[in-house]
């Protein structure tokens, strides 16, 4: 299952010696306070380590290094507690390298009006500090987030620790590595691309290797681990015979157990957690890897089809933002297929051929081993499923030449109106908001590809901030949407982005 490093964040009060050490002991007190009500929250994923007040711009400067030296350290919260003179962070901010939250709360809710004196005052003057570290920011057109609220409201809490799951994903970004057997589908624009900016601007590697070299694998797994795997198999899905022999049926799920075995295999020895590969170069593989990758992505592998290596990469990186959420219904690979148009009943059918994560499931999932008309190779044997309901994000990350842009677009994943006997594929259908027409539309001219990395748990604003951490464009398809503003707003990006 999906490991990541179990990370940290350092919560910095701001402050300066103008009131005195009676009132830096408060600073200190209060910001405890604050902390161990943070690591309470259920809605606060990571654990908060309090550090001494940020003071004098060297104790800034030797705090947000020390932060970048400490590998389990994913970013920094700070609370301007008192005034906290701004120019004393220029330095720090010049070399700080890991993602920052600016935590806008106060330690009393509410004005104390019987006793507020000019004592009180100078303590508590959040919206005095806060303000001054903001500008800061902006003057050095640093990027980071801000959080508004009091600190024991749980939906300050929440969006706290949404954050927490974006920085996470901004630090592993760096350790992303794609492995692509085989290169992309010929003629494909989508979703090919600059690997080197990739890796200049997200920190990701983007290797090819031929498909030959993993098939020396696959066929290198044991006939009794294949067995055993395939048992494994027959415990947890349903089997859909469809008036197969057992027998050769059985033939066909145990190669895909093997290529679960040997993928995995290759995967963990080459130091990759991602993957592509192309149905139109298999190699020596007997079928094309179905339910093979539909497990390994489960198990928190990124994957793209036809040698797509934005998506594997997006894939993975939104498992790592949920992951160890107890909560999540599930982030995948999706294709967008074919449109309902129905009046009242609009909406586009997401599948794929067969690599759809299993993690998205809703009710029972089963194996069926079904004819694929591309490939060239044997029937494969696939997870079949419908998706779970409820609102979705879905996410393309496209290459402009010039630049990278993430199309973010909000939709309401349904169930179908009816079964879909003949098609053995997993299955999620749904509308993008605000609407079919506008989002569609919408989508095609901000140019989103037809593959996509979707996400039941995380959120438009979410990957929001993942973008502007990574310093590319991103645009958002929602609910509000308007074609002419959304034009708008596309060429003013061509601008800004240039």
């Amino acid at each position: 299952m999906l490991k990541i490093k179990k990370y940290q964040f350092w919560f910095c009060p701001c402050t300066q010696d103008l009131y005195g050490d009676a009132v830096l002991e408060h600073v200190q007190e209060h910001a405890k306070e604050v902390v161990a009500a943070l690591n309470a929250s259920e809605v606060v994923p990571y654990e908060i380590v309090l550090k001494p007040n940020l003071i004098t711009s060297d104790v800034i400067q030797r705090t947000f290094n020390a932060a970048n030296a400490d590998d389990e350290c994913a970013g920094i919260i700070t609370w301007a507690h008192t005034f906290s003179p701004a120019k004393s962070y220029i330095h720090g901010l010049q070399d700080l390298r890991k993602p920052l939250c600016q935590f806008a709360t106060q330690y009393n809710e509410e004005i104390p009006y019987d006793t507020i004196d000019m004592d009180f005052m100078n303590e508590n003057q959040a919206a005095h500090g806060e303000r001054e570290l903001g500008h800061i920011f902006a003057r050095m057109r640093w990027t980071h987030k801000v959080v508004f609220g009091f600190w024991a409201d749980p939906e300050a809490q929440a969006e706290l620790g949404a954050w927490q799951r974006v920085a996470v994903g901004v630090n592993e970004s760096r350790n992303i590595r794609v492995c692509r057997f085989a290169d992309t589908m010929r003629n494909v624009a989508v979703t090919d691309g600059d690997k080197i900016e990739a890796e200049v601007k997200f920190g990701w590697t983007v290797d090819a290797w031929p498909v030959n070299e993993l098939v020396a694998y696959v066929d290198g797994v044991a006939q009794a681990d294949a067995k055993a795997l395939a048992d494994e198999y027959y415990d947890l899905y349903d089997i859909v015979l469809d008036g197969r022999d057992p027998q050769e049926f059985r033939a066909h799920v145990e190669v895909q157990a093997a290529q679960e075995l040997g993928i995995e295999r290759f995967l963990e020895e080459h130091d990759y957690n991602a993957f592509s590969d192309h149905f139109g170069d298999l190699g020596g593989l007997k079928q094309l890897p179905s339910l093979a990758i539909q497990r390994l992505m489960q198990k928190g592998y990124g994957f793209g089809p036809e040698g797509d290596w934005k998506t594997p990469a997006m894939v993975r990186l939104m498992k790592i933002m949920t992951a160890d959420d107890l909560h999540a219904k599930g982030s995948a690979l999706m294709e967008d297929y074919t449109y309902n148009l129905v009046p009242g009943k609009e909406g586009i059918l997401e599948s794929h051929m067969a690599e759809v994560d299993p993690s998205v499931a809703d009710g029972k999932v089963a194996i069926r081993a079904t004819p694929l008309s591309m490939g060239e190779r044997e029937d494969p044997a696939r997870l079949i499923f419908t998706a779970k309901t409820g609102p979705a994000i879905a996410t393309s990350l496209i290459d402009l030449g010039n630049r990278f842009r993430l199309i973010i677009q909000d939709v309401d994943c349904k169930k179908v109106e009816k079964p879909m006997p003949l098609l053995p594929t997993g299955t999620v259908f749904w509308t993008p908001r605000p609407d079919l027409k506008v989002g569609t539309t919408a989508w095609i001219y901000a140019g989103g590809a037809h593959h996509t990395a979707m996400s039941y748990d995380l959120t438009a604003d979410q990957m929001i901030d993942w973008a502007d951490a990574m310093g590319i464009e991103s645009v958002v398809i929602d609910a509000s949407t308007n074609l002419r503003d959304f034009a708008r707003d596309l060429k003013l990006g061509e601008v800004y982005y240039r």
